[in-house]
Formats: C-alpha cells, sequence, structure tokens
C-alpha cells in the first residue's frame, strides 16, 4: 500500500466519522465509563510469524506495566487494543489504519521491529497519533526520509547508530580485533544500519572489514558467503540479524570450520536462538536480568512471578515504553494526543528498567548499552555497559 492510499483511506474514514467517540483523533474530551474518563491505547506486534518470540515478549511487558498501574494514568481508565503485524509492513500498516479508523485509539505501543514500524510511524504521524516503539532500533522510525522529525512518534529504545558503533569500539579495543566479516539481510533497515554503522566505527579505530556480504531474508543456504568467510580468516564475525537467522547462519559457518567469535545486535535476545552454537558471541542489548539496579530486579522478580521465566530486553522495552506512555498521560491530564506528545516529549531522567529515560529532539532516548556474551547454559553473561 502506497503513502498516498493510505493517506486517501484515512482521509475517507475520518470524514465518514469512522473514529470511535468522535470524527477528531485529537479529541480532548474523553470518553467515559461508569462516569469516569477512559482514552484507548492500541498494542501493535508480531505475535505469530518468524519473530514471535519478540512480540510475545514486549506484550508481556506491556501487559505487566498496564496491571501494575491498575489500568490507569491519572484519570484516565486505560482501554486496550492488541494487533498482530505478524513481523509483515502490509499488515502492520492494516491493523494500525484499522486501531486508529475504527478503534479510534488516542495513542499506540509498537511495533517491534524497524522494517514494520517505520510506515506504521509515517501514518500515526500523520493521523496525529502517539506512538512509541519499545524495541525499533532503525533512525528512521522517528525521522523521515526527508530528514523531518515525525513529531508524533518515540522510541524506548536505542538506536542503530548507537548500537553499531559500541560493538564496534567493542571489537576493537575489548577483543582486539583488526579484521572483520560483516554479513546482513540487504532487505531490512535494521540491519543494514547495524551493518554500515559497525563497519564505519570499526574502520576508524583502526580494522578492516576483509568481507562484506549480503542475503536475501528467505535465503536458507549460505555457503557461499560463508566460503568468503572461512578463506578470509577474519578476527570476529558481525552477524545484526534476528534470532532464527543467526542461528542459521551460525550453524552453517561452525560446519564449515569458522571458529571466530560472531557479534550482533539485539535481534539476538531471544530464547529460541541457538545457544550451542553461539556460545561465546557477544551482542549489544538494552539491559541485562544480572544488573543490580532496584528497578531491574523489582521488574525481573514481577515478571518471573506472572510468566515464570526471566524476561528479555523485549519484554523490558515493552514495560518501559508503556510506563513513560502512561507518565505522559497522566502529566497531560488529558487524552489529546499533542497534549500527551508535549507531556512525552518533556519527560527527564524517568526511571526505567533499561535505563533513566530523556528524549532527545527526535524522540530517541539517551541511555547506555549493554554488552553480553551467551553462554553454553542457555544464559546471557552480562559483560560490560557502555555509556552514550
Amino acid at each position: 500500500m502506497t503513502k498516498g492510499s493510505l493517506r486517501t483511506l484515512l482521509a475517507a474514514a475520518l470524514a465518514l466519522g469512522l473514529l470511535a467517540g468522535c470524527g477528531n483523533p485529537q479529541g480532548s474530551s474523553g470518553g467515559s465509563s461508569a462516569g469516569g474518563k477512559v482514552i484507548k491505547i492500541g498494542f501493535i506486534a508480531p505475535l505469530t510469524g518468524d519473530v514471535k518470540t519478540f512480540g510475545e515478549s514486549a506484550r508481556n511487558g506491556f501487559r505487566l506495566a498496564l496491571e501494575e498501574a491498575g489500568y490507569k494514568a491519572g484519570e484516565f481508565t486505560i482501554e486496550v487494543v492488541e494487533a498482530d503485524d505478524r513481523n509483515d509492513p502490509t499488515e502492520g500498516t492494516n491493523v494500525a489504519t484499522k486501531l486508529i479508523t475504527q478503534d479510534g485509539v488516542k495513542a499506540i505501543v509498537g511495533s517491534i521491529t524497524s522494517k514494520v514500524t517505520i510506515p506504521i510511524a509515517d501514518l500515526a504521524n500523520q493521523s496525529g497519533v502517539v506512538m512509541i516503539s519499545p524495541t525499533a532500533t532503525s533512525p528512521k522510525v522517528t525521522v523521515d526520509d526527508n530528514g523531518k522529525r515525525r513529531e508524533f512518534v518515540f522510541r524506548a529504545c536505542f538506536i542503530d547508530p548507537f548500537q553499531g558503533t559500541v560493538m564496534a569500539k567493542f571489537a576493537a579495543e575489548k577483543l582486539g580485533a583488526k579484521t572483520a566479516a560483516v554479513l546482513f539481510d540487504k532487505g531490512n533497515d535494521y540491519t543494514v544500519g547495524l551493518a554500515e554503522y559497525f563497519r564505519e566505527q570499526f574502520e576508524k579505530s583502526g580494522g578492516r572489514v576483509v568481507v562484506w556480504e549480503t542475503y536475501a531474508q528467505t535465503d536458507t543456504d549460505f555457503s557461499a558467503i560463508l566460503t568468503k568467510v572461512a578463506q578470509a580468516n577474519p578476527d570476529v564475525v558481525y552477524l545484526p540479524d534476528y534470532y532464527q537467522k543467526v542461528s542459521l547462519i551460525g550453524k552453517q559457518a561452525r560446519e564449515r570450520g569458522i571458529t571466530a567469535p560472531f557479534l550482533g545486535g539485539d535481534g539476538w535476545d531471544s530464547p529460541e536462538l541457538d545457544y550451542a552454537t553461539m556460545a561465546g558471541g557477544y551482542f549489544t542489548n538494552h539491559y541485562s536480568s544480572q544488573d543490580t539496579r532496584e528497578a531491574v530486579q523489582n521488574f525481573v522478580a514481577a515478571y518471573e512471578k506472572k510468566y515464570g521465566q526471566k524476561p528479555e530486553s523485549f519484554g523490558a522495552l515493552g514495560y518501559d515504553a508503556t510506563r513513560l506512555l502512561l507518565k505522559a498521560i497522566e502529566m497531560a491530564g488529558s487524552d489529546d494526543p499533542a497534549k500527551i506528545r508535549d507531556a512525552l516529549q518533556s519527560i527527564k531522567d524517568f526511571p526505567a528498567v533499561s535505563g533513566n529515560i530523556s528524549f532527545d529532539e527526535n524522540g530517541n532516548p539517551i541511555k547506555a548499552a549493554a554488552i553480553l556474551q551467551v553462554q553454553p547454559d542457555k544464559t546471557f553473561k552480562y559483560i560490560d555497559t557502555i555509556q552514550p
């Protein structure tokens, strides 16, 4: 679906008064239920499909934050509409359109991956609906192709330039790597961004990228590019993709005798990662459950009690994004998205699980990154925290 057709669809829906409660997505009167004020918020994530564990974890964090708040934000009771985008940009746009034009949400938490979140962000911004992504790290989420800020769009996670730069510095300075192979999905904004920023910083640090190879999302046989990696014998292999692709490529690499440690990004953080294959590898992440801060340990305990497992970063960020939105609604004292937006932008040093959060001029949080190492016992060992 093109941007033009999205605008046409949205305009038609607004003209017909399909928004719940009123025909204006920025109406400030507020709904009512049993005499109280109600505000609808949406949640969009991949709850099925190739990265469903990301969506499930983020939803867990989202629901936990709402339950702890008693489904309240100031004087408003929160009404929730959840949607599954299946990690598909078209489906994400479709469900976001429904949330805005039919369900009448005033804010959205989501989505999870950058490729889905970017078109949703464009739609939300055009519609004047506040959106905060827990985990989409591409700079294009909050800034459009012309470099203009999408003023209604925020995120709870750090962005790819920081993540790629942090890992390149770690490889060069902490691991002493002089050469690197970089492998990435050419059709995914997330992997492309991480790869480019890693290469830029690694070369600034005096290293050489001796293999620079791309693949497609649907590829399953990586023998050709892995042959090049084996021949180049790099000190490290940077593989900034999602857990299922990382596991597949990693296994084929080890079968071909490639012993260099793998490095990656937050897309590795999943209980379905092949821990045995990727053991010893390092990746950048938004938090560590081993962090001794009180905010972290309280969250980990509550999450484990409710869901029976330790939270990955996607759960932590879903929790953080939701709490940030609830705080903004409380501060605004209104369901007017413009007022909620302004309140969100003004938040300073919010005590989040993933670190104290303030927003920069582009709606991105200013906070640190954690370096974790994959362990063969299916855990991640906290290694270091890198400040911005």
